[in-house]
This record gives structure tokens, sequence and C-alpha cells, in this order.
């Protein structure tokens, strides 16, 4: 043992990762998480009698490989299954598009001959942009606001950059700066597919396709897979409380301990270092190191005292970008939904998909223009995930619960209203709009829980209901997430990190922040050996 001390601020699922590979190179690790189970956002709860559902995340791609091996979540329980097709998009009474299964193109085809022929170089075009940025999302971003020895790491990074062909590059530079709308209209004439495929642009994105950047948005999302198969996406058995539940227990297997039910407060600073932190039942703990897996405007606003940051990097922080403009709803449902455009109450193929409701780019840009000018759409964006079409543990037989994942709600609404008052007008709407394409619908709800922006924001810490911790602009990511200058994972405190999504590459449930801000505290304290040893003898 090295005998040195760990805390960890939240028991997410970046901080279980960071925990767990700290406590395998020898760190004494503790866990302190102020709600009563561990999980953050990625939890299975009962939302209504006899009904259990993923309350906040709810469906799982980008987790890395490479923290499931070591974690070796599989061998502790984790199952992910494969969607059957990805997308099911209603477009109108009679018509659809599915996406996925093998038959992408001919689905296409039914609006456009053109766009399926182009449609396997643009999928190869997003996947070899992808193939670099998966490597670069596991490895530390340079310094660039000093460049003090970090070099060499910028070199490696641009040289993988540099393994694209310049077609390829181009490419890389629309995807970041272009909006949604700009690179699919090169790509598409067909509203389905464009609408299909900028969903990806404005999930958890409060902003229109029409946004400069918001292209980077539907390339993030393409950087994962389900069970080595990249690019798919897949439901954890039991819901993404599975995954967070496995990677507690590998934890545990390596001497992590959970403090639950009790906050951190402070962190704690001596001579310009931290030094531990304050708990809510008035409790000190001693660390050599603290890593952060809260927001990090939570972090330096409400945790560190103001008197030990620059001036500069408090204001750089107070700048800091956070609106998902999301509402969330687990629904419990009598029967399937019953679809206009592909009738039937038994489980077919797209009740076991990403169902999406926006058939085309402009009605995501009024969704957006709408909540912009009174709080929250009328006619809002909504992906809906049934998991109990292949998960039968979630409810009772013959019923089923759905998860709504709802675009566009602001966190500030206009005239003094409130969230709380509004709460369960904007359900209310976001029912109505699924019972558009699915007339069965609104009857078949037996009961729900709506998590407003705000709801968010109480329930899991996600600052103004920003689910990726921070807006996923290009200001805010690589070697600027969360601020230039700390993209390294190392607080301007020396012995303070941040392993939370805030940092690099991002959100989603990855893994990836977690165990890079450990590799960068393992090389800070010359433990990076001491886990090799520990991770080949395990």
């Amino acid at each position: 043992m090295t005998n040195k001390r760990a805390v960890l601020i939240g028991a997410g699922h970046n901080g279980l990762v960071c925990a767990f590979y700290l406590a395998q190179a020898g760190f004494d690790v503790t866990v302190f998480e102020r709600r009563g189970v561990v999980g953050g956002a990625a939890v299975t709860e009962e939302f209504h009698p006899g009904f259990r559902n993923s309350v906040a995340s709810y469906t799982v791609s980008l987790l890395a490989p490479k923290v499931i091996a070591d974690m070796r979540l599989h061998d502790l329980g984790l199952r992910i299954l494969e969607r059957p097709i990805s997308n099911f998009l209603p477009v109108d009474e009679q018509r659809y598009l599915k996406i996925g299964g093998g038959r992408t193109q001919a689905e296409i085809a039914k609006f456009s001959e053109r766009d399926a022929q182009r449609f396997p170089a643009y999928h190869d075009m997003l996947e070899s942009v992808a193939n670099v940025l998966r490597e670069l999302s596991l490895q530390t971003p340079p310094d660039l606001a000093t460049l003090a020895g970090t070099l060499p790491g910028a070199f490696k990074q641009g040289r993988q950059l540099a393994r694209l062909n310049v077609e390829q590059r181009r490419d890389l530079l629309a995807l970041f700066v272009k909006s949604a709308r700009n690179v699919l209209d090169d790509w598409f004439e067909s509203n389905p597919i464009k609408a299909a495929y900028g969903f990806d642009a404005v999930v958890g994105h409060y902003a229109s396709p029409d946004t400069p950047g918001s292209a980077y948005v539907l390339l993030h999302h393409c950087f994962g897979g389900v069970n080595g198969k990249p690019g798919i996406w897949g439901h954890a058995v039991g819901g993404m409380g599975a995954i967070t539940q496995a990677m507690a227990r590998a934890c545990e297997g390596v001497g992590v301990k959970f403090v639950l039910d009790n906050p951190v407060t402070q962190v704690t600073v001596a001579n310009g270092r931290a030094s531990g932190v304050l708990l809510a039942d008035g409790r000190e703990v001693a660390a050599e190191v603290v890593a952060s897996n809260v927001h990090p405007r939570l972090l330096f606003e409400k945790l560190v005292p103001a008197g030990e940051l620059s001036a500069g990097f408090r204001d750089a922080i107070q700048r800091h970008r956070s609106h998902s403009g999301t509402l969330r709803m687990n629904v419990a449902l009598s029967e399937l939904p019953d679809f206009s455009c592909l009738p039937g109450r038994e489980v077919a193929q797209h009740h076991c998909s990403g169902i999406l409701l926006g058939p085309t780019l402009d009605h995501h840009d009024r969704a957006f223009q709408d909540a912009r000018a009174h709080g929250w759409s009328r006619e809002p964006i909504i992906e809906m995930l049934i998991p109990s079409c292949v998960d039968d543990s979630l409810a009772p037989p013959g019923a089923h619960v759905a998860s709504l994942f709802c675009q566009q709600f602001s966190y500030d609404l206009p005239d003094g209203k409130t969230w709380d008052e509004q709460r369960e007008a904007a359900a209310d709407c976001v029912i109505d709009a699924v019972t558009r394409y699915a007339p069965n619908f609104k009857r078949s709800v037996l009961g729900r829980m709506v998590l407003s922006p705000l709801d968010l924001e109480r329930k899991f810490g996600l600052l103004r209901g920003d689910i990726f911790h921070g807006v996923m602009s290009l200001d805010q990511l690589w070697a600027a997430r969360p601020v230039l200058g700390h993209g390294d994972y190392r607080a301007p405190i020396k012995g303070l990190y941040m392993c939370g999504a805030g940092a690099h590459p991002g959100g989603g449930v990855t893994g990836m922040p977690g165990h890079n801000a450990a590799r960068e505290i393992l090389r800070d304290h010359s433990l990076m050996g001491s886990l090799r040893r520990r991770a080949a003898a395990h």
C-alpha cells in the first residue's frame, strides 16, 4: 500500500471509475455521495408501483471498452443487449424510416435513391473521423495555455490527427465548426434521413440544428458501440443502474469505501494544496488527493474557498456555459404504443429501437425557437425507448415502461414562471406529442415521473439541467474543457483534480474522464507502474 489517501466527491459513474483505478494502484480511497445510492444519473429506480426504469441516463453505447475490461464489469453481472435496429422515425400517418439492422440503405431509398447511394460514404466519413477521436478521448489534452511540459503529448496527438487524409481533415473541420444542417445538407436531400441523424446534434444540446458547431454533438454520439460492434446502441439489463452497481462491486473488490447520504460541503486547502474535505455532518477528512466528479462550477463556486482561486480563473469558470434544454420522463404503460404508420401493439422491432419523434430539421429548429420565446417547446423533439420490450424485469407482465428524452425545455422560464408550476403542463404536452403518432398512447399511461431541467439539477446535481456538465461546444472541448489551461484534469490547486463529465472528453456514460483523471493522479504520485503491476496480477 502507498498509505496515501484519496477522497472522491460524488459516486456517479466517472467517480466510480476513478476510484477503482486509484484503489487498484494502492490508494486508500473513500467516495462521498450526497444521495443514498451510488450511480449519479446512471441509476435504476422504481418510479411507479411495480415499474422500474433508468430514471435519467437511459441507453448505453459510449461506455469505454477499456473501462469495461479493466473493471471486469461483465464478470460482475453486466449484460448489454443490442438494439435490433438503431432508430425508428415516424414521418407521418403512413410513412416511416428505420435506421440500422443492415437495412438503412433500403429504408432511405423509400425517400431518395440518391441519398441511399450516398449513405455508405457518409457512414464511412463519420467512422473514419470517430476512430481517431476515440483514441484522443482516452488521452490527456495538452495545456495549450502555457505549453509547459505538454509539447510531446501535443505532438503525439497531432500525429494521430495527421493520419487523416486531406479530405478527412476537411470533414473533421466541418464537423467541429459547421451546423448540423450544413453538414447534412451537403450529403442528403430527403428530410427523414436528415432528421434521423440530426437528432444526435440536438440531444442534450440546447440549440438549433442551424447553430454553428452543432454538428460536433452529432459526432460525439458516434464514438461508441456495444459488445465490440462500433456505432450501435444497447440496453443494460436491469437498467443503467446495472452499470454503476457492477462498477461499485468492482470498487469494493479493490477496497474502495463508500459514505452515502453525507455530502461534501467544502474542499479544505492548506498552504495552497488540497488537504481533504469537510462533510455535512461536520467531520473533516484529510487526504493527499481530492478528485471531484461534480460539475466544475459547483466545485469551484460552492466547494472551493473563493480566496484560493485567482480572479482570472474565477471569471473563466463563471463564464462556463451549461444548458441542455432537456426534460426527462419515465412512463408506466398498460400497453405498447400503436403507431399509425406501423400499427401493432405486440412487441416488434421498432418498439425495441430508439423512437425519434421530430420528422424534419425544420421541426427541430422550431422546437428551439419556441423554447427561446416561451420557455419550452409546444412541439418538442422526443426520443422514446421502451426497454421492457427486451428486459421484462422492469415492468409487471403485459405492461411496459418508456423513457422519454425531450428537447427543447429551457432552464430559464419567462415572465416569472417556475418549473414547479410548469412541470405538469410541459409533461402533458409531451404525452400529447407522442399521441399524435400513436393514438393509444395517452390512454395507456398508468403513471409518470417528470424531471424538468430544475429537477435534474436538484436530484442529480446537473447544474442548469445540463446532462453533459457543460455545453459541448468548441470553446469547451478538449484542452478547453472545462476552461483553457486546465484540460489535463488538474485544478489550479495542487492535489485537486476533476474526474467528471465537465472534463475531456465530455458527457455521456463513458467512464473516460474518470479513467483519464486517475491516470494523471497516478502520474503525479509516480504510481503508474504500481497500477500496471496490480492490474496484471488481478
